[in-house]
């Protein structure tokens, strides 16, 4: 009998972590992998955090806008309705340390922060809670000292950078590190919205990219558990509870379906402006510690114009559901906030758009109903409808999520026929929107970037299987310069069934079927390059197996070498285990999709 060696921890990897973890820990890591209501329970836990992060997000962006603004207690930054005068000058001085944090941090630090999305779609669900904390403070000091941004993804990254956080500590599966992701981000927008299904449907569609049976329980409760959690602490949601009973008709479903048609032109502008200005400053050479600094300035001239334009617009929104005014003042605020979201954003102050595209939407929604009437429209339903349907179309078209966006008007008013409307506007805006430009503003924000994801759906799998994971290593060489005769003697028939051939410095020139070598008509005085396969061709070790199998099928071959930056060989690839390796990562992500996993 052979006695099978001990299995032991390899000493570069460091002390063995089993025997590191203490006992609870490995009895909670047991329990989540194995029962879905332990990864229930872990959830519930990390939503209701994730609603007191929240909530203390919100806390400290009052202060710090009751402090440097001297906005009275309970009122919002955006509604105010006297000048803030010399005040304005802290917009630009948050512009400036903004800038010299990131100045720091990226000297410190260079590589850009993971966020839930990239994370993922990507990572399997890994990101850095460190990571998450540095963009949080980015986010408070943008939007503390004015800026207009939103603090939307401050919560979604703490949420979400908890929750990778605490469950690659429990070690758990690939599919429930995404589920507790996009359960901790979802939660972070339940409470910070005060909408438990408005949060539980931005984890699926915009964090999470699918829904499943499996993922539901955990994510809703996570949900409920952030509302519940902010409610709790104080907590006021941050759109505003507006009940209404709109009594609408089959017209009103056609005029708000074409506001979500008129609208995803006007997102799909905003959205590229901000890479203009972006753009910009990159090309008048403008160093980035000075240039939030330049957007506070640029922000604080039009917050002389108007106070709505600062921050992320909470009080104005609410000041213009509530007492809608003429079409000139609504026109001039919605360019002045749009023109202030794309100059803070493309600056570099931190945030997103999704309470701002809120705002413009419902603006947008105004001036749509005002437009209507002059044209002398048969019949218009109540300017608050298109106020709601607007906020939610523009915001579908800029962030993604019609389901999201739609829930939120749902949630908002309690209006289900309003919401089947809002449904309607918030799909012809997604389906415009990504038919003639494909992305959502985060999306689009990777795409300038250089990664091609246009979702969190997983396509990490298919990234991490590359062709230098899948390669045989050290296959059969031969010089290309050998004559067919010793190519034969080398290598008769039946020893091997592929050589690779190198040049006199050692490079990739090609690959050799040895029966194609043994060919009774074969030349044996020739050179056996002369027989090689591919010689312009080759796949690189980092090339993913989905561009390997396009270059299997482009090529027509059977086999290809696996090179470097230099064309030294590193390995040969076949089709036939490609493919293999292939149906095998699409499968499991199958059974990620439909919750088998």
């Amino acid at each position: 009998m052979v006695e099978l060696p001990r299995l032991q921890f390899s000493s570069s990897l460091g002390p063995d972590l089993v025997r590191a973890a203490p006992a609870y820990v490995r009895f909670i890591r047991n329990r989540v992998r194995e029962s879905e209501a332990w990864l229930l329970f872990t959830a519930i836990g990390i939503g209701a955090a994730s609603g007191v992060m929240a909530r203390l997000l919100n806390f400290a962006s009052d202060w710090l806008h009751q402090e440097l603004f001297g906005m009275p207690y309970g009122e919002r930054l955006s509604a105010l309705n006297h000048p803030l005068g010399w005040r304005l000058l802290w917009l630009p001085f948050g512009g400036l340390l903004l800038g010299a944090l990131t100045w720091l941090w990226r000297r410190a630090y260079p590589r850009p922060i993971v966020d839930p999305v990239e994370a993922n779609a990507l990572r399997g669900g890994a990101m850095s809670f460190r990571d998450s904390l540095v963009l949080a403070a980015q986010t408070l000091i943008s939007n503390g000292f004015g800026a207009s941004v939103g603090l939307e993804a401050a919560y979604a990254q703490l949420g979400g950078g908890l929750a990778s956080s605490l469950g690659m500590r429990l070690k758990t599966r690939r599919t429930d590190l995404r589920t507790l992701v996009g359960a901790g981000a979802g939660a972070s927008i339940a409470a910070a919205f005060g909408a438990p299904l408005t949060g539980a449907f931005y984890a699926f569609e915009l964090i999470m990219g699918s829904y499943t049976v499996a993922s539901l329980a955990p994510v809703v409760g996570a949900c409920l558990a952030g509302y519940l959690a902010e409610r709790a602490m104080g907590g006021v949601p941050s759109v505003i509870q507006q009940a209404t009973q709109m009594n609408l008709v089959t017209s009103d479903y056609l005029i708000c379906a074409a506001l979500g048609l008129v609208a995803a032109p006007v997102g799909i502008a905003i959205m590229r402006l901000v890479n203009f200005v972006e753009a910009s400053m990159q090309r008048m050479k403008v160093p980035r510690l000075v240039q939030p600094m330049i957007g506070g300035v640029a922000a604080a001239f039009l917050a002389l114009q108007t106070p709505e334009v600062l921050a992320s617009g909470h009080g104005a929104l609410e000041m213009h559901l509530a007492h809608p005014a003429e079409l000139g003042p609504v026109t001039a605020d919605f360019l002045l906030k749009a023109a202030a979201s794309i100059i803070c954003l493309g600056c570099g102050f931190r945030g997103g758009l999704f309470f701002a595209s809120l705002l413009l939407g419902a603006l947008f929604g105004q001036m749509y109903w005002f437009a209507l009437e002059l044209a002398n429209a048969p019949h218009l339903p109540d300017m608050t409808v298109t106020a709601l349907v607007g906020m939610a179309a523009l915001a579908a078209g800029v962030v993604g999520g019609p389901l999201t966006m739609s829930f939120l008007v749902l949630e908002t008013t309690g209006d289900i026929k309003l919401a089947g409307a809002t449904l309607a506007a918030t799909l012809v805006c997604s389906l415009v929107v990504r038919r003639f430009f494909g992305y959502s503003f985060s999306t689009w924000r990777f795409h300038l970037r250089g990664e091609t994801i246009r979702s969190a759906h997983d396509v990490g799998r298919i990234r991490s299987l590359t062709a230098g994971k899948m390669m045989r290593q050290n296959p059969p060489t031969s010089l290309a310069s050998v004559t067919v005769a010793e190519f034969k003697r080398r290598y008769p028939l039946g020893s091997v069934q592929r050589v690779v051939l190198l040049d006199t410095e050692g490079r990739y020139a090609g690959i050799v079927v040895v029966s194609d070598a043994h060919a009774p008509d074969r030349d044996e005085t020739e050179q056996v390059s002369a027989v090689g396969r591919n010689r312009a061709l080759a796949l690189r070790a980092d090339t993913n197996v989905k561009d390997a199998m396009q270059a299997f099928e482009t090529s027509h071959s059977d086999e290809l070498a696996v090179v470097d930056s230099q064309g030294a060989v590193l390995g040969l690839l076949t089709e036939n285990y490609a493919a293999r390796r292939y149906a095998e990562e699409l499968e499991k992500t199958r059974q990620e999709l439909v919750g088998e996993s």
